[in-house]
């Protein structure tokens, strides 16, 4: 079974439903002007909508940085992949001893030599660098947001722990 399922909602924008292992539903409507639409659904009674949030689209990307974990991970998680068809969003902390440590993403040559990308560091103090330059500093602790194909994504992980591939 499908969890998400995708329609067009022409002169509107897209429409998204995500049916969740818990058994709730969500929908979402993206509309072309940017604003979303969130709604839930009773589970008594999939047909009645029991409450909907909009949001800007600014507002709705800070949401899915929340949800995504962007702005906190639980402390209980090492590591979680996200998949978007082959590509994979993993979260990976930097070790003790990781040969990178200290070394700019660029001294690492990070996408020259393994495809993927590195898109967002969050330090052991909890600041978060989205999109860090070559110029970032690898840390010990930090936890790294990759981006890539699973193979490149191995790579990258280590290429930070060994210093080379």
């Amino acid at each position: 079974m499908d969890l998400i399922r995708e329609s067009d909602l022409p002169g509107i924008g897209r429409k998204f439903q995500i049916n969740t292992r818990s058994g709730d539903k969500l929908v979402v409507v993206i509309h072309d002007d940017g604003r979303r639409e969130i709604y839930h659904f009773d589970n008594d009674d999939p047909e009645e909508s029991i409450s909907m949030v909009t949001l800007d689209d600014a507002e709705a990307r800070r949401v899915a940085g929340i949800i995504g974990g962007m702005s906190y991970m639980p402390r209980d998680l090492e590591s979680v992949d996200v998949c978007f068809d082959e590509m994979f969003i993993e979260w990976y902390k930097v070790e003790p001893g990781a040969k990178s440590a200290g070394m700019t993403i660029g001294d690492l040559g990070i996408r020259k030599r393994t495809g993927a990308t590195i898109i967002a560091i969050v330090k052991r103090d909890q600041i978060k660098i989205i999109n860090p330059g070559p110029e970032q500093i690898i840390r010990e602790g930090a936890t790294l947001v990759i981006l890539g194909e699973r193979a490149k994504v191995k790579a990258c992980k280590h290429l930070i722990q060994h210093g080379s591939l």
